[in-house]
């Protein structure tokens, strides 16, 4: 196999959860590059608008077909839904084809009241004993439940194929204690295990299962959502800074194609070197 073909996602079916906006939204322009079938998700039509990047998804979707010379489709519910997960599944093999690479990307650290609350959605009482119950079970279930129901939507064909890359995007804030988003850490960490747990049980099935845990990354949310600091918003020149949604795009490429045909049930941290300690 010669470095291009290693290297390449050309003609693969990617479904990218959670690319309306912010680090998916960058993983299915960065897919789009390097020539996959790009499917993008968001909860509902308008999800990338919230923030200020984009005036719809099927808009997103057009966009990305015209800018990269690539079939991209747009598909739209909620993940927490298995009814609504299997029912996109289905429009995605009948508009595109079978899901080659699957990227668990819908989540974040958002609570009941959604995007548009204070904070771009934090819970208030963010922290291990003063979240409501309401706020507990939708972190829970925008992070962890969604990863889930996915995978058994997708992984059962790709085992029939005996081919698939399945990549979840985990935290960094799930490899250490924190005091706050506790609940936000504690399904990242359940999103990392799970991701350990499925990756051996599809060895005899040649499918990949890997983690990439990002820190810090600049997002219009991110930006919308804390107070952060501006001497970190620089892009090189040092690895004490925030990272780029481009950054994480191409390590989540790497797990997705064929380069990293022998690596499983691996976390990756994508975060510049802040946590330098086993996963």
């Amino acid at each position: 196999m010669s470095s291009n073909e290693i290297n390449t996602l050309n003609g693969r079916v990617a479904w990218i959860t959670g690319s309306s906006r912010g680090i998916g939204k960058a993983i299915a322009e960065h897919f789009a590059s390097k020539s996959a079938k790009v499917v993008v998700h968001g909860s509902r039509p308008d999800s990338p608008s919230v923030f200020g990047e984009g005036e719809s998804l099927a808009a997103s979707a057009e966009d990305i077909e015209r800018r990269y010379g690539i079939r991209c489709i747009a598909v739209t519910g909620d993940l927490t839904d298995f009814t609504v997960v299997k029912n996109i599944v289905s429009e995605i093999d009948t508009k595109i084809g079978q899901i080659d690479i699957l990227v668990n990307c819908a989540g974040g650290d958002i609570g009941t009241k959604g995007v548009e609350a204070e904070l771009a959605g934090k819970p208030e009482g963010n922290n291990a004993l003063s979240i409501s119950l309401e706020d507990i079970k939708t972190v829970m279930d925008r992070n962890f439940l969604t990863c889930v129901l996915c995978c058994k939507a997708v992984v059962p064909e790709m085992m029939k194929r005996k081919y698939g890359k399945v990549v979840n995007i985990g935290s960094i804030a799930a490899l250490t204690g924190i005091a706050g988003s506790t609940i936000y850490a504690s399904a990242k960490a359940a999103v990392h295990e799970y991701s350990r747990c499925l990756a051996v049980e599809l060895r005899p099935y040649d499918i990949t299962v890997n983690v990439v845990a990002p820190g810090d990354t600049v997002t219009e949310r991110f930006l919308a959502s804390r107070v952060t600091e501006d001497e970190r918003k620089v892009q090189s020149g040092t690895l004490d800074r925030y990272g780029w949604p481009g950054e994480i795009a191409a390590a989540v490429e790497f797990l997705s194609s064929d380069a990293s045909s022998f690596i499983s049930g691996q976390v990756i941290r994508v975060d510049g070197g802040s946590q330098c300690w086993p996963s």
